[in-house]
């Protein structure tokens, strides 16, 4: 037997920053582009293709651990989060995770990493297509690593539009405009944030101005304007070029070819390919979310649990223990 953490949604939810995040995922991509292992998400759904099962794991040598994360979702369901540590030296498992709290967190952090190595520095007007949960998260974590002084979001429901644009301007200190398109959302932004639950196309590549860095979060579709314009920078390369993704599709639709495809961010942290090169450059970074960031952030999550006394234990069973405990052994040793 041994005694695994678990940690509640409740108590990691005060346990770390934005910032936080966003060291942690840095770190992650460092290790990813140096070597470290991690796979394409594998999805499973329904008979009715209503509610999908998604999962995903990464190997962090560096920091000692290796862990899976797995989540349900669907249309008109809830969703729910969990993530599994191992130490990557003997397999033992080191924690199990509520992801309930933190999943925004996690993946705004990865846009965090990915604004400070391709946004210009001088930046002023963030736009943000979408008001919720990830929206939120995407803001917050531009502010670990950027100043800017407005925000302009869309959303196509006005009172989500304002009321995000209000709690933006209080939380940041900064003005916040409620406009009433996502082309006024693009126009004059240094940084675009698109994260919404859409699965069509939310903007247009030849809306994007010059110098301009996007962070497109989630399933919506990444137009072939946008993909040949930018510097085009994801999340995990199999993904991009054979997964489910904006990229593939147009790939497959011959409207994009493999030489638009630039490299993953973790090529960019690890030293292997350069971010931002010019002013005037257009990059984007399509994220929907990798274990790299997960993971990262599960252990320093745990660490900081094991130092505040966070948590309580569940004993599991290594197999050399549980194989015996099989109905079929006793009966084998019966005979």
């Amino acid at each position: 037997m041994t005694e695994v953490l678990y940690l509640t949604a409740e108590e990691v939810a005060d346990l770390a920053e934005m910032s936080d995040y966003v060291e942690a995922s840095n770190d992650g991509f460092r290790q990813r582009g140096e070597g470290a292992d991690a796979d394409n998400p594998d999805k499973s759904a329904n008979a009715d293709d209503t509610t999908s099962l998604i999962s995903y794991s990464a190997a962090l040598p560096d920091s000692g651990v290796m862990g899976g994360y797995m989540f349900s979702t669907g249309e008109g369901v809830d969703g729910w989060y969990i993530t599994v540590l191992f130490d990557d030296e003997d397999g033992t498992p080191l924690a199990v995770l509520d992801g309930g709290s933190w999943n925004p967190f996690k993946t705004g952090s990865a846009a965090g990493v990915a604004t400070d190595y391709l946004a210009r520095d001088d930046i002023e007007t963030v736009g943000v297509i979408g008001s919720g949960s990830q929206a939120r998260a995407q803001v917050e974590a531009i502010d670990v690593v950027r100043d800017f002084d407005h925000i302009q979001v869309f959303s196509p429901t006005r009172e989500h539009r304002e009321d995000f644009a209000a709690e933006v301007a209080e939380t940041f200190d900064v003005e916040a405009t409620a406009v009433d398109s996502s082309k006024a959302a693009v126009e004059g932004a240094d940084i675009l944030v698109s994260a919404t639950k859409a699965s069509g196309t939310v903007f247009e590549g030849e809306w994007l101005e010059a110098g301009t860095h996007v962070n497109a979060v989630g399933y919506e579709r990444i137009d072939a304007a946008s993909i040949q314009r930018t510097t085009y920078v994801c999340d995990h390369e199999e993904r991009a070029l054979d997964g489910h993704s904006s990229f593939t599709e147009l790939l497959s639709e011959g409207e994009v070819t493999e030489d638009d495809y630039d490299c993953e961010l973790g090529d960019i942290v690890g030293g292997d390919a350069v971010g931002r090169t010019e002013d005037d450059e257009i990059t984007l970074f399509s994220s929907s979310g990798t274990a790299v960031e997960t993971i990262a952030g599960a252990n320093m999550l745990y660490n900081r649990a094991l130092d505040a006394g966070l948590g309580s234990t569940v004993d599991l069973t290594p197999a050399s223990e549980g194989f015996s405990m099989a109905s079929f052994v006793k009966a084998y040793q019966r005979e």
